[in-house]
């Protein structure tokens, strides 16, 4: 089969076309026609070597995906020979990924794909939704009439998350650096939109919750959007991050007597601690796009594999808006 393979870290460059074997079945697991996948910032720091949960190399990168599945593994329940299936399987430690015309999936990991979205639209979801999903409903248990703020409202993540905590009934408010992107929030249901280099935290708090601050903050940025989340939590409230890396001052925590919650989605895949949770979230994702809830927004151009450089370097430079998808026609 043809795949993309990795020899060493570094830059978009080192990406080589090669033939490998095609992988077999195994109990628990399916084998996967790859349609589609898309690029996520971890991506690009496992190329880079900057963290290090990467497959050995040489080795295939990337583990979002969607495509159908060939073949199913002994005790495999709930899949068939055919089914079109989107998740998140590979690309982290001893899991191969998916840029290659074949990928092997536990079984746990997938869902079948909504019917209204595209491969290419699919292969979008995986990573993004069970992270937001993972932030707002498993820990934050975001509840019909909370107020939620989502930073970056117009990023993988964030656009995701806005529309799930919309779903759950919330009053949502969104955070961007632009009228585009704030415009992009309000098109998927944000309620309100604030530019964040136009206000400080202290003013969109007066402003849009009459100083009493957000019941959940979701910061999706890390750095000084995790103190601005401190800041604009209510007394008692609840903010989650996906990127605590670095050090803070928890005074407002204290004072505010808040909850904080870390989330970090590859621990399932890296650990085989709870994979059947993913799969459990991507079936639910699967009813909100179904039903006209939940839906990506993607870049404007789609890559064949053969140009995953390309598209590392564009998601890299920080110009993009939307998705970045690869597709393995």
């Amino acid at each position: 089969m043809k795949a993309i393979i990795l020899h060493a870290h570094g830059g978009p460059e080192l990406f080589r076309i090669e033939d490998r074997p095609k992988p077999e079945i195994k109990p628990g697991h399916v084998l996967i026609r790859v349609a589609a996948s898309s690029v996520n910032p971890v991506d690009f720091k496992i190329r880079q070597g900057l963290i290090p949960i990467g497959p050995e190399l040489p080795g295939i990168l990337h583990g979002d995906m969607s495509g159908t599945v060939e073949e199913v593994g002994e005790g495999v329940e709930g899949f068939t020979e055919g089914d079109e299936v989107y998740g998140c399987i590979g690309g982290f430690k001893d899991l191969p990924g998916v840029l290659a015309d074949y990928a092997l999936a536990d079984a746990r990991l997938l869902a079948r794909k909504p019917t209204n979205l595209s491969m290419i639209e699919a292969a979008a979801l995986p990573l993004v939704t069970i992270t937001a999903w993972n932030a707002l409903m498993d820990r934050a248990q975001v509840s019909e009439g909370q107020r939620v703020l989502v930073h970056a409202a117009a990023g993988g993540v964030g656009h995701i998350a806005l529309q799930i905590a919309k779903a759950a009934g919330a009053e949502v408010h969104v955070t961007a650096s632009s009228e585009e992107k704030i415009a992009l929030g309000r098109e998927l249901g944000a309620d309100v939109g604030i530019n964040y280099k136009e206000a400080t935290v202290e003013e969109y708090v007066a402003a849009h919750t009459n100083g009493e601050g957000y019941d959940v903050v979701f910061d999706t940025v890390g750095t000084t959007r995790l103190d601005d989340s401190f800041q604009a939590a209510k007394i008692g409230g609840t903010v989650v991050s996906i990127a605590a890396r670095s050090t803070h001052d928890l005074t407002h925590v204290h004072v505010r007597a808040l909850t904080l919650h870390v989330v970090f989605m590859l621990l399932p895949l890296a650990r085989n601690i709870g994979r059947e949770h993913h799969g459990a979230i991507l079936r639910q994702a699967t009813q909100l796009v179904e039903a006209g809830k939940l839906r990506p927004h993607l870049h404007t151009e789609v890559f064949p594999f053969e140009r995953v450089g390309d598209a590392h370097a564009l998601l890299e430079s920080g110009g993009t808006f939307g998705k970045i998808v690869l597709s393995n026609s």
